[in-house]
């Protein structure tokens, strides 16, 4: 019998388990990469051996489907494992996976020929993707290339009963990659243990950088982090920070059982938990009531621990602001750092650090990247096509007959070096998958966004059909696709997207499928006074509201407050809900000067979390506009906490979205409402919102494999295109 497996089979020491199988069995035959797939013939028992090869996979290998059929093939005389070929496209490669225990035990035994070596792993985890360049998963296609095994490695790589059997990217002291350590004009500074020293050097007070797996950190003590602050010119935005183990993680932060599955997963995400509070998690995230800690995944960061008295380290990426992440010495070395700890294997494919927090078991996915890239979602659309995303927290998605991938966390699209990142990513992903024709290319309708020349000239090049997608539609249409839904409606709250009127959209009800959506609640628009300056100064947000409702504000003298007026006529408006955010966050002095994105609404998020729901507040609906700004009056001469009249405000505005969206889905016959976008991130707001749904007897629906924000905006666009084509 010929059997092809399709799936995880790659990488994961797949073809030495089904060499194991079938020679306990005394079967005949052979088993073969073939491209994505694996191709594996027997003489017989293959119903037996099938059963015997699902109970027994390897821990990163999955099975997505099993095809047997009668062969012809010449078994020969044993079962052996044959040189690969290059057969179908498509990946079936697993994503970089934490060490495994086994490994660290021999790297921290003094017996073991791999003791120290902080390029151990095993069929079981290490690097993947970011070492690979093709399929199917051999030696010479991954970086490893370099790296020829030694006589002992080749031992344990052809000895079946070896955990290291075919295990692509083997190697020891003797034979593979290795760390040094260089100073801050990139001179080589010798030793005997780079890794020891860089730690010694941190201890000390150095701000520096250190290369992983996908990419590099800037790293630094706690103790340094003030000082860090002002050299990285990130004042008040929250660090991630990389913590010795789990008794650490909960000597910072208090989280949650599902938190901790996380955690200490595989994938060894940075997860947002709560934090305990102290002057030193108050530094790490200023005005918070969450921190961002992950847990050592890198041989690397477990020896630096090793020498480290400190148990916690700041781990951030490491790129010149706007650009992406350095992957050579000398880009590092731009970074001005005072040490870099760097090591002679090349990194194929740039990854960042996933970074998710959890609504209840739920995850929301910040930041999708190292760890849960590649991946795909399944989905009931045939043909081929490429979503570019937006502008922020850009991420490429390419779908082939039935089944979509996401590309790592490529940034903002501020720099053309995120741009051709995107580019390359998008292209990596069409080589991997083998998608030759690409049918459609998707890009948001925003006029002015960086991406859109790429995709433009992305579908001049392929002939294929350039299909532009409302921000809000492409949010609510990645919530259908991975949940499952044909018909939506959906709350989309986002701080801003591009309307069909031209204006900034962001707190949206929309009915939606594949074809078409509808607009069929908003909140008020409110004047962007002085567009993008708007958003960075939230004063004016608060000032706008009130000129809407003819009262005078704070914050601005006479004669700046007649320049503004003068611009309330000519200025685009918002209905953006992180706006509306943003200016509760000004008007309670929680944050009046955003030094970064989304600063103000996640401080309010941490008020929020304190207050009430006052009753009778209520958000008047007309014509389907919700009235914020004369709630907004109301609110002002109420009295109570901050926290209290906060949250009663935002209570009441989704409470009219909430009926707005359930009077749609009665009307259309639907028995679920959604919630997605960036605000969605904000644990009060989702937990209200699926509060009021579920209320009126409804399901509730919000993401948990896509991300909620930006990142998954290229998902949608690729259905919808795919849909439009079809």
């Amino acid at each position: 019998m010929r059997i092809v497996v399709h799936g995880i089979v790659q990488g994961v020491g797949f073809r030495p388990t089904v060499y194991r199988i079938a020679t306990s069995m005394g079967l005949k035959g052979y088993v073969q990469n073939n491209g994505s797939n694996v191709v594996i013939v027997v003489d017989r028992q293959a119903d037996e051996f099938v059963r015997r090869l699902r109970e027994e996979l390897p821990p990163l290998a999955r099975l997505d489907s099993v095809e047997m059929s009668p062969s012809d093939d010449a078994y020969g005389t044993s079962f052996r494992i044959v040189a690969s070929e290059a057969g179908q496209k498509g990946v079936g490669i697993p994503n970089d996976t934490a060490v495994c225990d086994d490994c660290l035990r021999e790297m921290f035994d003094p017996t073991d020929r791999r003791y120290l070596y902080p390029f151990t792993n095993c069929t079981n985890c290490g690097a993947r993707f970011t070492v690979i360049t093709s399929l199917p998963y051999d030696r010479e296609k991954t970086s490893m290339r370099d790296f020829p095994m030694d006589p002992e490695c080749r031992n344990e790589y052809d000895d079946p009963q070896a955990r290291r059997f075919h295990h692509q990217t083997i190697s020891c002291p003797h034979c593979g990659p290795s760390y040094y350590l260089l100073d801050n004009n990139g001179k080589v500074l010798e030793g005997e243990n780079p890794i020891k020293s860089f730690a010694q050097m941190l201890h000390r007070g150095y701000i520096g950088v250190a290369k992983s797996w996908g990419g590099m950190h800037i790293c630094a003590t706690l103790a340094t982090l003030p000082r860090l602050r002002e050299w990285y010119h990130r004042r008040e935005k929250p660090f991630a920070i990389m913590v010795r183990d789990m008794e650490a993680v909960r000597r910072y932060g208090e989280p949650t059982e599902f938190e901790e599955r996380l955690l200490t997963s595989s994938h060894r995400p940075v997860v947002l938990v709560r934090k305990r509070q102290s002057p030193v998690t108050e530094l790490i995230s200023p005005g918070l009531s969450n921190i961002g800690l992950f847990l050592p995944y890198a041989g690397m960061h477990h020896l630096l621990f090793k020498y480290l008295s400190e148990d916690a380290l700041v781990m951030t990426s490491a790129n010149i602001p706007g650009e992406p992440m350095v992957l050579r010495d000398t880009d590092a070395l731009e970074l001005g750092a005072e040490a870099y700890l760097m090591h002679d294997r090349e990194i194929i494919n740039r990854c960042d650090d996933s970074v998710l927090r959890a609504y209840g078991e739920r995850t929301f996915f910040i930041r999708r990247s190292r760890g849960h890239i590649p991946s795909s979602l399944d989905i009931p659309l045939k043909g081929s096509a490429i979503g570019l995303g937006a502008q922020e927290n850009l991420c490429g998605a390419v779908a082939k007959d039935g089944r979509l991938f996401t590309t790592q966390y490529i940034g903002d699209g501020d720099s053309m070096g995120v741009i051709d990142f995107l580019d390359a990513s998008v292209q990596n992903f069409r080589e991997l998958l083998g998608v030759d024709k690409v049918q459609a290319v998707a890009v948001d309708l925003h006029p002015g966004y960086s991406n859109r020349k790429l995709g433009t000239n992305l579908a001049h090049r392929e002939r294929a059909e350039l299909v532009e997608v409302q921000h809000h539609w492409a949010h609510a249409a990645a919530l259908m696709l991975e949940a499952g839904e044909d018909e939506l409606v959906t709350l989309t709250l986002d701080g801003t997207g591009y309307g069909d009127d031209g204006q900034a959209w962001g707190g949206e009800v929309l009915r939606a499928d594949l074809s078409s959506y509808d607009r069929i609640a908003h909140i008020q628009p409110v004047p962007l006074l002085g567009g993008e300056k708007a958003v960075r100064d939230p004063r004016r947000l608060v000032f706008a509201m009130d000129e809407l409702a003819g009262r005078p504000g704070p914050y601005f003298s006479d004669g700046e407050a007649a320049v503004l007026r003068k611009l309330m006529a000519g200025s685009k408006t918002t209905t953006g809900f992180g706006r509306l955010l943003d200016a509760l966050s000004c008007h309670f002095e929680v944050c009046q000067n955003r030094t970064y994105d989304g600063e103000p609404a996640m401080k309010l998020e941490a008020v929020l979390e304190q207050g009430e729901i006052i009753p009778g507040l209520r958000a008047e609906r007309r014509n389907g506009t919700v009235m914020t700004v004369p709630l907004f009056q109301e609110l002002r001469e109420m009295k109570g906490s901050r926290a209290d009249l906060a949250l009663s405000y935002v209570s009441a505005v989704l409470e009219s979205l909430v009926e707005a969206a359930a009077d749609e889905a009665s009307k259309r016959g639907l028995d679920a409402i959604g919630l997605t976008g960036g605000v969605s991130y904000n644990g009060v707001i989702t937990s209200l919102t699926e509060r009021m749904v579920r209320s009126r007897g409804l399901r509730f629906v919000c993401p948990d494999r896509l991300p909620n924000g930006d990142g998954g905006i290229s998902s949608g666009q690729c259905a919808i295109a795919l849909k439009r084509i079809a």
